[in-house]
């Protein structure tokens, strides 16, 4: 490692929990960041050390409020101006990533925007994980290092030993995922079909796909207020599933999204630490991803490939 460059991971405020764990891992310490808040909610943001020709790793998830996203940018602007080396982005979870697209007129493609800013803000690199659509990849004109929560779900999946398993996709967007987990475990997928009145409100649902006598894992990058993972979950046991669990790479609960799964027929719901969970739902399981990211860093630090890092 002598050779190599000298490297730095600091985090935002939201994001420290993670990025303890990911210098834990690392075997290095947090960089001292700090953050001075105004009286009107203007905040700046200031490095405490030398990161002069030094690989910057900034951790921070863009979930709401904006203030990540700000925070990130500022950090990104200073680390630039203080003659970092490289600066990297290491965003777990990639906020307005539904915003991939014009689905009606006049509307925003927001996840453009944001890659936009961080590219204008002055980042080198990007690491993310399990973006809502693969093609926001091609809005960033620096690397982007894609990873998956597979690589922590997989192993999970394995250990809880489910005979007639099959995977389902709790909407025909996500049938992609949903199918590369049932031809890695040569399962059934099931797929469920559902129609919105509006954001966040599902009108109806139909499982398309033979789920009785069947354990169902429902596979999805994303819950947010869990309307559609416990409709899902509640249709399928409906139709004589022995049991539905769900996997989601990013759990954004959004309230009233712990008591929906708590009331709701799912045995359990396991979620990754991309955004901090703080409610208290005995049905959500949090796995760590502190070590995809910490392995994904030693390899960009090293000029090592990362592709050997995906199960599926």
């Amino acid at each position: 490692m002598d050779n190599q460059p000298k490297f730095k991971v600091f985090s935002g405020t939201q994001s420290r929990y993670l990025a303890e764990k990911i210098c834990a891992s690392l075997g290095c310490e947090l960089g001292n960041l700090k953050i001075q808040t105004f009286a009107d909610g203007e905040f700046g943001v200031s490095f405490e050390e030398s990161i002069r020709g030094q690989v910057v790793f900034l951790v921070q998830s863009t979930f709401p409020s904006s203030d990540n996203l700000m925070e990130l940018l500022l950090m990104i602007d200073a680390a630039k101006r203080a003659s970092a080396k490289s600066i990297v982005a290491v965003i777990p979870y990639f906020g307005w990533a539904r915003q991939d697209r014009k689905d009606k007129p006049r509307v925003a493609i927001g996840a453009k925007l944001v890659a936009d800013l961080l590219s204008v803000a002055g980042i080198n690199r990007l690491i993310t994980m399990d973006l809502h659509a693969d093609q926001i990849q091609g809005f960033f004109n620096v690397p982007v290092d894609h990873l998956y929560a597979s690589s922590v779900f997989v192993p999970y999946i394995n250990s809880l030993n489910l005979e007639n398993l099959v995977i389902a996709s709790p909407d025909v967007g996500g049938s992609k995922r949903a199918n590369t987990y049932a031809k890695y475990f040569g399962v059934p997928l099931v797929l469920c079909h559902k129609s919105r009145a509006k954001a966040n409100e599902i009108e109806n649902m139909v499982v398309i796909g033979e789920v009785e006598g069947k354990n169902v894992i429902l596979i999805d990058d994303m819950v947010d207020t869990a309307g559609t993972i416990t409709k899902a979950a509640d249709l399928m046991k409906s139709q004589g599933a022995l049991s539905v669990r769900a996997i989601t790479s990013h759990g954004i609960m959004s309230d009233p999204a712990s008591e929906r799964v708590q009331h709701s027929m799912l045995e359990e719901i396991c979620i990754t630490d991309s955004i901090p969970y703080a409610k208290k739902c005995p049905k959500v399981h949090v796995i760590t991803i502190a070590e995809i990211f910490a392995e994904t860093i030693r390899r960009v630090i090293g000029n090592e490939s990362i592709s050997n890092q995906f199960i599926i």
